[in-house]
């Protein structure tokens, strides 16, 4: 709870800095807009941190929402195929993605890092193989199946703010995985994996298919998260769509309290993340003293400065506890 409040209290610093520079901050429009984008990368941040809490990483993220990405308009307008076979073949596709990540990681004990790193290069080949390097949209078409990414409920009182459908979805993706996360066995174990998987193991814990489950859900969201996204700017290319998006996803989820050592991370702190992150990127749009070309630089100065806030803090806390274990009855 406390790394929530943290970065909790961050966001709302940045929040309010960005509406002193720039007053269009609050404005119907880029409320709207901000919390639309932060629920298509809170999506796959939650997923990445899936990962992170059982000591993996995933960094093919961005280019499974690419394949997804490419692969939907793809065969809904080039080769024919009707919608109800579409989305589920894509988001299959994701869940076979997490399936290879986590058999190559668990059964030939390969690095998480080397394996998503290979799929991070041959996901984005395969696309860009598949479609010739065209872009792919769905040329004006498929109106009702972009509501999902585009869509807002009108919201009563609020003089003309209108809540965008991907934030629904965000919400039910959060609620279902606080559940596994938190109520569920399987949190228990992938946290208790997270923190020494050996020890895990020996307790009877079946490490591998906890392990494989992570890599699964990661992808799953990944590509729930390409489609969203694809939906919503309505076309792709397959040199740049998802481009980083992996590491927005990572750096959301540590920034979120989930540590790279595994067994820590809680999926509000993930979501918040996501925030934190979308809104600098918003900043950085809105408040002209600032150039969009350091964009990432700016980025990367924060994450850095927030992670070793936290990090300095946990140390501070951990000193005085042993003083107090040392000294009892001071």
């Amino acid at each position: 709870m406390k790394k929530i409040a943290g970065i909790s209290m961050l966001l709302v610093a940045i929040c309010l800095f960005t509406w002193w520079m720039g007053p269009h901050f609050l404005s119907s429009g880029n409320i709207e807009n901000l919390l639309r984008r932060t629920a298509l990368f809170g999506i796959i941040s939650i997923g990445a941190g899936f990962v992170i809490m059982g000591r993996g990483i995933d960094l093919s993220i961005g280019s499974v929402i690419c394949l997804v990405g490419i692969l939907t308009p793809w065969l809904l307008v080039e080769q024919g195929w009707p919608v109800w076979v579409v989305l589920p073949f894509v988001l299959g596709v994701g869940v076979s993605i997490g399936v290879c990540h986590g058999l190559l990681v668990t059964r030939l004990g390969l690095q998480p890092f080397l394996v998503t790193l290979c799929g991070l290069l041959f996901y984005r080949g395969l696309a860009r193989g598949i479609t010739q390097d065209q872009t792919q949209g769905f040329r004006g078409g498929y109106e009702s199946l972009r509501w999902l990414a585009q869509g807002k409920i009108p919201v009563p009182w609020t003089n003309g703010f209108d809540l965008p459908i991907p934030v629904l979805i965000l919400v039910v993706v959060a609620i279902a995985a606080g559940v596994v996360l938190h109520l569920m066995v399987y949190g228990r174990h992938l946290l208790a994996i997270g923190r020494n998987e050996s020890a895990a193991r020996y307790s009877g814990i079946n490490t591998n298919r906890v392990v494989m489950m992570s890599y699964v859900i990661c992808s799953f969201l990944a590509a729930v998260g390409g489609l969203l996204f694809v939906l919503d700017v309505g076309s792709a290319q397959p040199v740049d769509f998802g481009n980083f998006y992996e590491l927005y996803a990572i750096a959301a989820a540590v920034l979120g309290g989930c540590s790279l050592r595994g067994g820590e991370g809680s999926i509000i702190g993930v979501i918040v993340g996501a925030a934190v992150m979308r809104v600098l990127k918003n900043s950085i749009t809105l408040i002209d003293d600032i150039p969009d070309n350091v964009e990432y630089a700016v980025i990367g100065v924060v994450i850095l400065a927030g992670v070793a806030a936290d990090e300095i803090v946990r140390r501070i806390v951990a000193h005085r506890a042993r003083i107090v274990a040392r000294n009892p009855r001071e």
